[in-house]
């Protein structure tokens, strides 16, 4: 099977995921002599490509969006990267660290999911017109330098999930490779035999076996193979290989945390991840990289989480389900783990989830404010009056109706909000009228509202024309059993769920 322009995906690989091991790593790397030593080691790339159009940044839980570049270029020549010097990812998700510092969850991306990647700056400093319906990995490839271009795709998840992207991080072949031999290995399990040709279909034959059946710990180049074979083992999907990707990173955790803060260990596994990443400037030294690792360091096995995006396959691509996938996105907006907790920050203590695009909510009590802000309302349900409706809602409390249409296409399952430049703040408190509802950054100015069936489902306030009521409503982002069924825990049975079909 052949990939962009041609290529070959025999060498793609998805290698991101160890980077969430290195955070965990640099927890114990608090002594300054230590810090000399990684801080030389840590790439920044230009944050001029990010989106000015941006979802509000969260006050408790944290989005760390982590990509695997498989360039060819440096020391990943001889590793079995991508053809060229052309930056290029397979892999990516988004790693949310609950307000609690006890919960967390990796939700990876499929690279063929067909996702709207939003202008994008190029490496001469134009930029790209908004592109609709194309593959998620193309994100990483415009421009096509050798550092990939990760600003884009982490503009392009910010779109897609309505979430504010904390910090991105890339990963590339070779630091992978070392961060596995400085572990001394991790332990998989593999169904069947596998030979060179399961991972290169390309080969014309059998060749030499690579990893026979059974459980078995590798490393290195070992690691490298078995986390890109793909034919070989299971049905042979890319879905397939993202669980056994998850699997690996698993047993990765586990194997870490079960050598202790030993820093013979320790420290010549923070010295390949560091080396092998490129990072935000938010990130971009060994002082910000500890902050945020201390985020991790009290997460039990149990409560790290990895699950894919809820997704259908469109021919030989992949389609995003709804409203499955929005209210996955709804769940971290408000801090809930996938067993529907509250994990924000004070959690069990009389604190509350983060609001809408994860900032504080004002109390269920303070009444809503939209005195100067002006909103647009869609129906998107074939509920006749339901635009007439919210309306009369917003005009109570403050907020100016700009008009009321019926959406394109009918049937919307989840209200959406979508804000313009500089209206994140007023979107928050739009949002609190309509608990559950995906708020993400749009190009257009101003604050559209298009209605779901949510909407006309939710409880009446009472006395007030009809609409949702903040203390009424049902808990935001309650995840379908199809969604949580696909969760694995770091603390799982490595040879599990290792694979779909």
């Amino acid at each position: 099977m052949t990939g962009r322009r041609g290529r070959p995906r025999r060498r793609r690989i998805r290698i991101a995921g160890a980077v969430v091991v290195s955070f965990l790593v640099l927890v114990t790397a608090g002594a300054g002599w230590l810090y000399f030593r990684l801080n030389g080691n840590i790439d920044t790339f230009d944050a001029d490509g990010l989106s000015k159009n941006r979802p509000g940044a969260g006050a408790a839980g944290q989005n760390v969006l982590v990509i695997g570049s498989d360039s060819r270029a440096g020391e990943n020549g001889g590793l079995g990267g991508g053809e060229g010097d052309v930056g290029r990812s397979d892999t990516a998700f988004l790693l949310h660290v609950y307000g609690d510092r006890k919960h967390a969850v990796a939700v990876s991306i499929p690279r063929d999911t067909l996702v709207d990647i939003p202008p994008c700056r190029l490496p001469d400093g134009s930029w790209t017109s908004e592109q609709q319906h194309v593959m998620f990995n193309s994100a990483f490839s415009l421009g096509e330098s050798a550092k990939g271009n990760p600003a884009c795709t982490q503009n392009t998840v910010e779109r897609l999930t309505g979430l504010r992207v904390d910090h991105t991080v890339v990963v590339d072949f070779a630091g992978f490779s070392a961060m596995t031999s400085a572990v001394g290995g991790v332990d998989v399990c593999v169904p069947k035999d596998v030979y060179q040709g399961d991972l290169n279909p390309h080969l014309g034959s059998r060749g030499q076996l690579l990893f026979s059946r059974g459980r078995q710990s590798i490393s290195g180049q070992k690691a490298l193979d078995y986390v890109r074979v793909r034919h070989g083992i299971g049905d042979g999907s890319d879905i397939g290989r993202i669980q056994r990707q998850q699997a690996f990173l698993s047993a990765m955790v586990k194997k870490v945390k079960s050598q202790g803060f030993d820093p013979t260990t320790l420290l010549p596994l923070a010295d390949a991840a560091t080396k092998s990443m490129t990072v935000d400037p938010g990130l971009g030294s060994a002082s910000k990289m500890l902050s945020f690792a201390m985020s991790l360091k009290d997460i039990d096995l149990h409560d790290m989480k990895f699950l894919t995006l809820p997704w259908r396959y469109d021919g030989n691509r992949v389609a995003i389900v709804q409203p499955d996938a929005d209210a996955l996105w709804a769940s971290l907006r408000a801090d809930r783990t996938v067993d529907g907790k509250n994990a924000g920050k004070g959690a069990g203590k009389g604190g509350g989830a983060g609001g809408a695009g994860g900032t504080p909510s004002a109390p269920a009590s303070a009444p809503v404010s939209g005195a100067g802000v002006k909103v647009a309302v869609r129906n998107g349900t074939d509920v006749t009056g339901l635009a007439a409706r919210a309306a009369a809602v917003l005009t109570e409390h403050g907020f100016e109706v700009t008009g009321t249409t019926t959406a394109r296409a009918g049937g919307a399952s989840t209200t959406v909000i979508e804000f313009g430049p500089g209206e994140a703040g007023h979107a928050r408190e739009l949002a609190r009228l309509f608990p559950g509802s995906y708020v993400r950054g749009a190009a257009a100015d101003g604050i559209t509202v298009t209605l779901g069936r949510d909407y006309d489902a939710a409880p009446s306030p009472g006395p007030s024309p009809p609409g949702p009521s903040p203390s009424a409503a049902p808990p935001p982002g309650t995840l379908s059993s199809d969604v949580v069924s696909g969760v694995r825990s770091a603390d799982d049975d490595p040879c599990a769920n290792l694979s779909y079909g």
